[in-house]
C-alpha cells in the first residue's frame, strides 16, 4: 500500500483524484493529518505553487505527499490567467466571478484557444519529483453545463462538443490535466 497526503483543501480536486487513484494507494487529507491552515500560493508559476504546497506539508508530517496547480492559459491573453486562475477575479478565490472576468476581456477576440496546464509536485522518500498534464482546448462564448468546477463551463477540450461542466467525472477523468499528469505520477510510483 502506498499511502501519499494530497495538499488540497479543495473537495473537487479531492474527488476528482481520488478517482485516479488505483487501490493499492491511499490517500490522506489535509483534515487526515491534522493541518488546517491556507497554504499562500507565492510562486511565479504553476510548478512553484505545487512545489510550495508539497514542501510545506512534508515539512510538517514528514509524510510523502503531492499537491497539484493548474492554470487555465488562454492565447489571445498572452497565457493569462495562468498560475493566477482561482484568484483571478480577486482573492476570494469566486469561480463565477473568474469566469465573468474572462468572458469579458474575450469578448472582442476571435481566437478563443486555450489549454488547462496541471503541474502535480510529488515528494517521495526526501526526493522532488514534478509531473505536468496539458489539455488543449478553446473557451466558449458562455458558460454550458451544470458540472465540475472552476473554469469547465466555459471550457471545451479539443475533439469534443461539450464543456468539461457538461461532461460526467469518468469522461472528464479519461481526458483532462489533472488525469494525464496523476496517471504519470501512478506509473512513476508503481515502478518503484
Amino acid at each position: 500500500m502506498k499511502e501519499l497526503v494530497l495538499a488540497t483543501n479543495n473537495i473537487h480536486k479531492l474527488y476528482e483524484i481520488q478517482q485516479l487513484l488505483p487501490s493499492n494507494f491511499k490517500l490522506f487529507t489535509l483534515n487526515d493529518v491534522g493541518i488546517f491552515e491556507s497554504i499562500d500560493e507565492t510562486g511565479a508559476t504553476i510548478e512553484e505553487n505545487a512545489l510550495i504546497k508539497a514542501r510545506y506539508i512534508y515539512q510538517k508530517t514528514g509524510k510523502n505527499v503531492f499537491s497539484d496547480d493548474t492554470g487555465l492559459e488562454v492565447i489571445a491573453l498572452g497565457g493569462k490567467p495562468g498560475v493566477h486562475s482561482s484568484r483571478y477575479a480577486g482573492e476570494e478565490g469566486n469561480s463565477q466571478k473568474n469566469i465573468d472576468k474572462l468572458l469579458n476581456e474575450l469578448v472582442n477576440e476571435t481566437n478563443k484557444k486555450a489549454r488547462f496546464r496541471c503541474c502535480i509536485a510529488l515528494i517521495w522518500n526526501h526526493k522532488e519529483y514534478l509531473f505536468e498534464g496539458i489539455v488543449e482546448g478553446k473557451i466558449t462564448d458562455s458558460p454550458i453545463g451544470n458540472g465540475g468546477f472552476g473554469y469547465d463551463p466555459i471550457f471545451v477540450p479539443d475533439g469534443y462538443d461539450k464543456s468539461f461542466a457538461q461532461m460526467t467525472t469518468d469522461e472528464k477523468n479519461t481526458i483532462s490535466h489533472r488525469s494525464i499528469a496523476i496517471k504519470k505520477m501512478v506509473e512513476f510510483l508503481e515502478k518503484l
